[in-house]
């Protein structure tokens, strides 16, 4: 199938925005198989252009590049390509409040939301199975694109030719603490410093522990978090790289909360904490005072587990809101739709 601009001038005329949820992975002890999807989001839009551009809007997106090098641009050349479509030039806009190489997925959120801006573009010509698949052979690892493509908490393996998954709904009565250093570091970085080899007692601690907190989340048993979240595959070689860090995975418990891990490679960590504490104050200032002992400025931000994957609005050409430039367009309260 080809995609004539000339002869469907009117079809083409059309626009696609999608916001798609930040995510945390690994919850401790299931490296590289537990994902959850956060109330932190990046947007997306797209549409048919006679020649491509790119705007960035806010400031999340230092050094993102603004020409056909960028992520978003190739990912959806890749879907029009699967699905015998030809668009080579794209008007695109790009928005986020995830901030990039902290650990809370800003990679898999573009992944995530370039595969469906131009998959709604083709007129849905790819299953979800399909872009999941796609988005986990770009990434690596099926974690964080499972939790951003489905939303909630995503549990799944990749054997480097096929990804399955298990979707669960997360417990409820439960908040997230994210505390975010104010310096990144790259997965790469953190991925170097995790040895080869581990011995079998470490192995089957963190067999035992992930499917604990598997079976713990799926149940709501929040009772069994703090013992469950533990972890000694990657977090104990990855805290000399975030001073504080080993003190608050801890101590967190004795501050309220109902366990605490590195999100994803880090430097952000991830405190889970009953709803009715998440007004305690005492939490936050623990975190904030161990970073500062440290030297190091932390954010500290509230959010909670995102229940859904992507959210779609398609925009034709007759709608005034397709001429709007981008950065009014992604910044409408309107673009939230299915918060």
């Amino acid at each position: 199938m080809r995609y004539e601009m000339e002869t469907t001038r009117q079809e083409a005329k059309r626009r696609v925005v999608v916001k798609v949820p930040a995510s945390s992975a690994n919850l401790g002890p299931g490296f590289d198989s537990l994902g959850m999807a956060l109330s932190l989001f990046a947007w997306i839009s797209m549409s048919p252009s006679v020649a491509t551009t790119i705007t960035l809007v806010g400031d999340n997106l230092q050094g993102v590049s603004e020409d056909k090098t960028n992520l978003v641009y190739i990912i959806a050349q890749s879907v029009f390509a699967r699905a015998g479509i030809e668009m080579p030039e794209l008007d695109i806009g790009i928005r986020s409040d995830i901030p990039l190489t902290r650990g809370l997925g800003s990679s898999a959120t573009a992944i995530v939301g370039a595969l469906v801006a131009a998959n709604a573009l083709t007129g849905y010509a790819l299953t979800n199975d399909e872009l999941f698949q796609m988005a986990t052979a770009i990434e690596k690892h099926p974690d964080n694109v499972g939790a951003s493509l489905f939303g909630g908490i995503v549990v799944a393996a990749w054997d480097g030719s096929r990804a399955e998954y298990v979707r669960i709904e997360p417990p409820s009565g439960m908040n997230v603490l994210v505390a975010i250093p104010e310096f990144e570091l790259s997965t790469t970085k953190a991925r170097n410093v995790l040895p080869e080899q581990i011995s079998m007692k470490d192995a089957v601690f963190n067999v035992t522990h992930s499917s604990l907190l598997t079976a713990a989340l799926a149940m709501g048993r929040l009772d069994l978090l703090s013992h469950a979240m533990r972890d000694r595959l990657h977090q104990p070689y990855r805290a000399p790289l975030i001073p504080g860090m080993d003190r608050i995975l801890r101590e967190a418990t004795e501050h309220g909360a109902l366990g605490a891990v590195l999100s994803g490679a880090g430097p952000t960590l991830l405190l889970l904490v009953r709803s009715e504490n998440s007004d305690d104050g005492q939490l936050v200032e623990f975190v904030r005072s161990v970073m500062a002992k440290e030297g190091i400025d932390v954010t500290t931000r509230w959010l909670e587990p995102c229940l859904h994957g992507p959210t779609v609005r398609l925009i034709n050409g007759n709608d005034p809101e397709y001429n709007l430039e981008h950065r009014q367009l992604l910044t409408k309260a309107e673009v939230e739709v299915g918060a």
